[in-house]
C-alpha cells in the first residue's frame, strides 16, 4: 500500500512541477516579440542587357548545357573522365565540405537554446556537525548521511527574440557556407578544364613544331645536296640549319609548360603527379556557343553572389541580437528529485523535493557597451551590403569580359586563318623561286618564319577561345542555381554544387 502511495506522490509532484513551468514558458514565448530590423535584400544595380553580347550568335538549346556536368558540352571524353574524379578526390573540395559541416554543427548548437537544459546528478555524503557550532545545540555533534538525486531545469525565455535572431544568423551563415562549397566546387572543376585545355593547346603547338621540324630537316637535306653539287652556298646551308635547330628548341621548350599543366591536373583530381599521366591530345575544335542570358539571372546563378547575400542576411540578424541586449534576460528554473538520510528510503514519496521560480536580469549601466555593440553590428551589416554589391558588379564584369573575349577572338580566328593560308602560299612561292634560282634562300627562311608564326598564332587563339569559354561558364555559375541552397541546413546531408 505504501509503495503505491509513494508512486502516486511522485507522479503528483512531477505533474505539479510541469504544470508550473510549461505554461509559463508557453505564455512568455507567445507574448514575446523579435526585435531588430526585418531583412530585405538591398537592391543592386542591374543592367537590362550585357553590353558586349551585341549581335553575338546565341546557342541553340541542344548546343549547350550549363546544368549539372557543364563540361560535357565540350564533348571531350577524356575531360569528362577527369572531371568526375574531382568530386571524389579533390582536397580543396573536401576542406570546403568540412567547413560546411562545421557551419551546420554551429547552427544546431545554437538552435538547442530553443529548449530547456536539464541536468541530473547523484551524490552521497556523510557529515558531522561540530560540537561547538553555535547555530543549533541539538544538532551539535550529530553525524548523518545525505543521499540526493536532483534534476535541475534551466531555460532562457526568448521574449525579445535574442535566441531566434541568433539561430537566424547562424542559419544564414550555414547557407552562405553551402554556397561557398558550391563556389569551390565550381572553381575546382573550372580550373581542371582550364589546365586541361591549356595542356591540349600545348599539345597542338608541339605537334605543329614537330611537323615543321620534319619539313625543315627535309629542306636542309635538299640544300646540303645542292651545296655538294655546287649549286648552293655554305651560307644557305647554315641558314637552313639555324632555322631547323631554332624550331627544334621551340618544340622542346613546350614540354616545360605542358608538364606543369599535367601536374596541376593531377593535384586537382587528388593524385601525386608521379602517379598520373595525361595523354597528348592536340586541340582542334572550337568551343561551343555559350549564351550569357540576362544580367538579372546572374544573381540567382552564381554561388558567390548567393554567399554574399546570405552573409548580409546573417549580419542583419545580428543587429537584432545586439538590440535584444537592451531588454531584460528572463530565465526560468526548476529543481526536483529525491533526498534522504537513508539509502533504502531515497526513492519514496516523502523524499521528494522540488522548487521552481524565475528571474529577470537587466544591466542598468555598462558605460556604452551595448551601444557600441549595436553600432558594430550595424557597421558590419553595411560592410556586407557593400561586399554584396561589389560581388554583383564583379560578376557582371567577368561575364562581359569573357563574352567580349569570345566574340573578338572568333573574329580574330577568322582573320588569322586567312593569314595562315596567305603565309603558306608565300612559302610555296618562295620555295619555287629558290629552286628556280630566282632568289636566295633568305627569302625562303623569311617565308618559313612567317608561316610558322601565323600557324602558332592560330593555335594560340584557339586555345584562348577554349579558356575563355570555360571562364565564361564559371562566370555564369556553371549551371548552379540558388534553389540548390538548403532551406534547413541543420538537417541536410552533404551538399554539392550540382545539388538541385
Amino acid at each position: 500500500m505504501s509503495r503505491h502511495r509513494n508512486r502516486a506522490l511522485v507522479e503528483k509532484s512531477r505533474r505539479t512541477l510541469w504544470l508550473i513551468v510549461l505554461p509559463a514558458i508557453v505564455m512568455l514565448q507567445i507574448c514575446g516579440c523579435t526585435v531588430g530590423p526585418k531583412y530585405q535584400r538591398p537592391a543592386a544595380e542591374i543592367p537590362p542587357a550585357y553590353k558586349e553580347a551585341g549581335n553575338w550568335k546565341q546557342a541553340q538549346p541542344n548546343e549547350q548545357n550549363l546544368g549539372g556536368n557543364w563540361w560535357e558540352m565540350f564533348q571531350d571524353p577524356q575531360l569528362n573522365a577527369l572531371e568526375l574524379q574531382v568530386n571524389v578526390s579533390n582536397q580543396n573540395l573536401k576542406a570546403a565540405e568540412a567547413q560546411y559541416t562545421q557551419a551546420r554543427a554551429v547552427l544546431r548548437y545554437n538552435r538547442a537554446a530553443y529548449f530547456p537544459t536539464i541536468d541530473g546528478s547523484a551524490s552521497a555524503t556523510r557529515n558531522r556537525i561540530s560540537d561547538h557550532r553555535p547555530a543549533s545545540v541539538v544538532a551539535n555533534g550529530l553525524t548523518y548521511n545525505d543521499y540526493q538525486i536532483p534534476l535541475e531545469l534551466s531555460y532562457e525565455v526568448d521574449v525579445w527574440g535574442r535566441v531566434r535572431r541568433t539561430v537566424e544568423s547562424y542559419r544564414e551563415q550555414a547557407q552562405a557556407s553551402a554556397a561557398d562549397l558550391a563556389t569551390v566546387n565550381l572553381s575546382m572543376h573550372a580550373q581542371l578544364a582550364l589546365d586541361y585545355f591549356q595542356a591540349r593547346t600545348l599539345d597542338a603547338e608541339e605537334q605543329l613544331l614537330n611537323s615543321t621540324v620534319t619539313q625543315y630537316a627535309q629542306a636542309l637535306e635538299l640544300i646540303e645536296s645542292r651545296f655538294a653539287g655546287g649549286i648552293a652556298s655554305e651560307l644557305e646551308v647554315e641558314q637552313a640549319r639555324t632555322q631547323l635547330e631554332t624550331t627544334r628548341a621551340q618544340a622542346i621548350d613546350v614540354g616545360v609548360a605542358r608538364a606543369q599543366f599535367e601536374h596541376a591536373v593531377a593535384i586537382l583530381i587528388g593524385k601525386p603527379p608521379a602517379e598520373f599521366s595525361l595523354a597528348a591530345l592536340p586541340l582542334t575544335a572550337p568551343p561551343p556557343p555559350i549564351p550569357p542570358g540576362l544580367p538579372s539571372e546572374l544573381l540567382e546563378r552564381r554561388p558567390d553572389i548567393a554567399a554574399a547575400e546570405r552573409r548580409m542576411a546573417a549580419a542583419n540578424a545580428q543587429i537584432g541580437v545586439a538590440k535584444a541586449a537592451y531588454y531584460p534576460t528572463i530565465s526560468l528554473g526548476a529543481t526536483g528529485g529525491f533526498e534522504s538520510g537513508v539509502i533504502t528510503t531515497l526513492i519514496s514519496g516523502p523524499s521528494i523535493l522540488w522548487s521552481a521560480g524565475g528571474s529577470a536580469i537587466m544591466p542598468l549601466f555598462d558605460a556604452g557597451r551595448r551601444r557600441a555593440n549595436m553600432d558594430q553590428a550595424i557597421a558590419f551589416y553595411d560592410q556586407t551590403v557593400a561586399n554584396y554589391r561589389e560581388t554583383v558588379l564583379t560578376g557582371f564584369q567577368q561575364v562581359e569580359d569573357n563574352v567580349a573575349a569570345l566574340r573578338i577572338l572568333e573574329n580574330e580566328a577568322q582573320v588569322q586563318n586567312k593569314a595562315v593560308v596567305a603565309a603558306r602560299r608565300y612559302l610555296e612561292l618562295a620555295n619555287t623561286r629558290y629552286v628556280g634560282g630566282v632568289t636566295s634562300y633568305l627569302e625562303v627562311t623569311t617565308a618559313q618564319s612567317a608561316a610558322l608564326s601565323d600557324e602558332l598564332a592560330a593555335v594560340n587563339i584557339l586555345g584562348r577561345r577554349m579558356v575563355d569559354a570555360v571562364t565564361l561558364v564559371q562566370a555564369l555559375g556553371g549551371g548552379w542555381d540558388r534553389t540548390a541552397l538548403p532551406e534547413r541546413p541543420e538537417c541536410c546531408g552533404k551538399l554539392t554544387s550540382n545539388s538541385k
